[in-house]
């Protein structure tokens, strides 16, 4: 079959096309073995998209395979659109995690609030509704104004955005940290529930069957985005050059979205699509030939049936426009009339835009592009070969070559502090301002709101889905400080913090889903990091039982020729089995004993304390012993669980874990959560007050002997620390501070974005 080369406008020649679009000349050389031919502009475009970075995982994938994926709840796996988990009585889960880093670099609202929408429906296309957003965000230092002006319009887009579309946003992480200062991380995760029986795969399968799109029109926002924007770093050149890269940030509307998760939800339960597809990265050329390659089919599309917002888009437009709110749905032909009646009420356009077709002869199914029904074949490819057949490299790998030297440069050299105090004061911060800009009470749904508990904790329960006394707890961590040190050791002391995250609601976790975000895949350095990441990832899951479900691939992260510190971000899932009343959280009462459990290694490597106060990156991380951490877990999980039943056995009245920034913030945190402070005895030294070694816990509780044999009898080192009480916060020979003074010095973040007196300046946080 002839393939006409309309399409795209001819700028340059020979190598210059396919290089402009992100391919080399071994992988133009690849395509053109595949076809047996030249490829025409729109199967050059529609590779280029489908083999970028951000699709093909090209640099990753051969890694990625270490990680665990099996589990006894687990229904999907990584592959498809969100990874989806049993969680009982014929219900499950579906979570999946994103980046929309580079977008958000140059447009920092549009591309926080289209990476919201675009991980809302990778939920509700396998049949979930979402019910919890969370968001990780890494960016520069405040004194910086171009990080000030990114992180005021990345929480404004994902307020924006989540709020109007019905989604509660119930927590997150916020990092400053001057290797993000021009280029930012923007990692969203969500959550949603649905009954496992309407599950939905993203295949295309039966002949005959037609190709549906639903949703916005298409416009040329987005075009190119995962291979103009995934694929290339950022540097001060690009600065100048922004106005230039908008078109590759799409633009979402949060109430076209809300329009569509309802639509497709009642389609989903009728059952009147046989398959679906949300439309992100590389657009229709996307989720036309990942369908067809899932279900073994061919399919054909018509450009010319597209619904389009702009004249004279080209075809090469139509197949990779990113434009947000789009979903293709595989419908049999008798369903149709149904299907644009449900549309129709909810005020979602519905437009066949293809058929699916049986295999070719030759047994392989493939995606033609038409230019009308009977019109001229702009492309015609596997469709495997977009979807699967993207190049796997292997590419070299090398630890940095001053990586010795950088661990024998341990913080504990550096001298005491003068005053602990005044480096705990500067290490205290509370991230309200950015959690209140979120509704995180949509759905009436959140037990524990964003920052009052280590992890979020909300009803397993959602609109139709009446609650069954579970709850689900929520988790999302990323510690670049331990990973710059040592990427395994890093990572997998990061898995086993957010799985004690929510095991300090009173939750066991049942699944993770991760986003690696890392630097230029083509320096041996940063590929070391990733795979030793990987590694360690594999390890603790291995160890800690939980299986990862899905994830992403962020690479390229650099800004004027400097890599990113490597920030693999997890996400874990727990399931507390029986909720009626409210988990104990951070802080404590008058009176209570403090307990730790965990031993408290005095090393300061890796710590906020060596890194933000002293400029002191480097060191060696404290060991980390996995299979003390799973005990350590389920004794946690247990005494907090006891405390959600209908007689709680009021042994635990408070609990944290101690990470970022040591004992020193983790006992301020609980001062002035509690506003009450407390008498700590026993802290030989500023290194035990602010290391961050992993498997610590602080409980608060009335009856410390009981509290101390259940420890013994799980093989936990525990120790009472002293008492809460009264209204400053000591920890002798090395801190005495007020609980009003810590209080008035985490608000640093509210204070630099909302005036004091907010009637003396009006308009939005953060637009001064």
């Amino acid at each position: 079959m002839n393939v006409s080369r309309t399409g795209v406008s001819q700028e340059g020649s020979g190598g210059e096309i396919h290089r402009s679009l992100g391919l080399t000349d071994e992988e133009h050389s690849a395509i053109v073995g595949l076809l047996g031919r030249a490829p025409s502009d729109v199967e050059l475009a529609m590779y280029s998209v489908m083999w970028s970075e951000h699709c093909s995982y090209k640099s990753s994938r051969v890694h990625l395979s270490r990680l665990p994926s099996a589990g006894r709840r687990v229904l999907v796996g990584p592959g498809e659109n969100a990874g989806v988990v049993d969680v009982g009585d014929g219900l499950a889960i579906a979570l999946r995690i994103e980046s929309h880093n580079h977008p958000s670099a140059i447009e920092p609202y549009q591309g926080a609030a289209t990476g919201v929408g675009g991980i809302i429906r990778d939920i509700f296309t396998m049949g979930a509704r979402p019910i919890a957003l969370m968001d990780p965000l890494f960016i520069g230092p405040l004194e910086d104004p171009r990080s000030r002006y990114i992180l005021d319009g990345v929480v404004r887009g994902i307020a924006g955005y989540g709020n109007s579309v019905g989604v509660p946003t119930v927590g997150g992480q916020l990092t400053l940290d001057p290797c993000y200062k021009g280029n930012p991380l923007v990692n969203v995760f969500c959550l949603g529930l649905m009954r496992a029986d309407r599950l939905v795969l993203g295949r295309a399968t039966g002949p005959g069957n037609l190709a549906v799109l639903l949703g916005s029109r298409t416009g040329r926002d987005g075009i190119g985005g995962v291979s103009v924007l995934a694929s290339a770093a950022f540097g001060p050149e690009q600065a100048g050059a922004e106005a230039d890269k908008r078109p590759s940030v799409q633009v979402g509307d949060p109430f076209e979205e809300k329009r569509l998760i309802e639509a497709c939800l009642e389609l989903l339960d009728e059952r009147l699509v046989v398959g679906i597809q949300d439309l992100g990265g590389a657009g229709l050329a996307c989720a036309t030939s990942e369908t067809a390659a899932r279900g073994g089919v061919s399919m054909e599309v018509d450009v010319t049936s597209v619904p389009l917002r702009e004249p004279g888009m080209s075809p090469v437009e139509i197949m990779t426009s990113e434009s947000q709110e789009r979903m293709l749905a595989i419908v049999a032909p008798e369903a149709l009339p149904r299907v644009k009646e449900v549309c129709r009420r909810w005020e979602v356009r519905a437009t066949v835009v293809g058929q699916v077709l049986a295999p070719d002869p030759d047994g392989v199914g493939r995606l033609r592009v038409r230019e009308g029904l009977d019109g001229p074949v702009l492309a015609e490819v596997p469709a495997a070969s977009l979807a699967d057949d993207a190049p796997r490299y292997r590419r070299p790998l090398a630890p940095p070559a001053d990586l010795a030297e950088r661990r024998r440069r341990d913080p504990g050299r550096l001298p005491a502090p003068a005053d602990c105090g005044a480096d705990l004061i500067e290490l205290v911060s509370d991230p309200s301002w950015v959690y209140r800009q979120y509704d995180h009470q949509l759905f009436l749904n959140t037990v524990l709101p964003p920052g009052a508990a280590d992890a979020a904790l909300l009803l397993c329960a959602a609109p139709g889905i009446d609650w069954a006394g579970r709850a689900l707890a929520l988790s999302a961590d990323g510690n670049p400080g331990w990973c710059r040190l040592d990427p395994r050791r890093g990572t997998a002391a990061t898995v086993a913090e957010s799985v004690l995250n929510v095991a300090c609601v009173g939750a066991r976790p049942v699944a993770l889903v991760n986003c690696l975000n890392f630097g230029d895949p083509g320096r041996a350095e940063v590929m070391w990091q990733l795979s030793e990441s990987i590694d360690g990832m594999a390890e603790a899951c291995d160890a800690l039982g939980v299986p990862v479900v899905g994830g992403n691939v962020s690479l390229y992260n650099a800004s004027g020729g400097e890599d990113i510190d490597p920030t693999p971000v997890v996400a874990v899932v727990g399931l507390l089995e029986r909720l009626e009343r409210r988990p104990p959280a951070i802080g404590w009462r008058e009176g209570d004993a403090i307990v730790l459990l965990g031993a408290t290694v005095p090393m300061l490597g890796g710590s906020r304390w060596a890194r933000a106060l002293h400029g002191e990156p480097d060191g060696e991380l404290a060991p980390l012993d996995l299979e003390l951490h799973a005990r350590l877990v389920e004794l946690v999980a247990g005494l907090v669980a006891a405390e959600t039943a209908g007689s709680p056995s009021g042994l635990v009245t408070g609990v944290h874990d101690v990470s970022d920034g040591g004992l020193a913030v983790a006992l301020a945190e609980c001062a002035t959560a509690s506003g009450t402070g407390c008498l700590v005895s026993g802290v030989a030294s500023h290194a035990e007050l602010f290391s961050e070694s992993p498997s610590r816990v602080l409980l608060a509780t009335p009856d410390p002997a009981r509290l101390l044999s259940s420890a013994g009898a799980a093989g936990i080192e525990a120790r009472v620390l002293g008492r809460a009480g009264g209204r400053r916060l000591v920890v002798e020979g090395l801190v005495d501070l007020g609980v009003a003074e810590l209080d008035e010095a985490a608000r640093r973040l509210q204070r630099a974005f909302e005036p004091e007196d907010p009637a003396a300046s009006p308009g939005r946080p953060g637009s001064a």
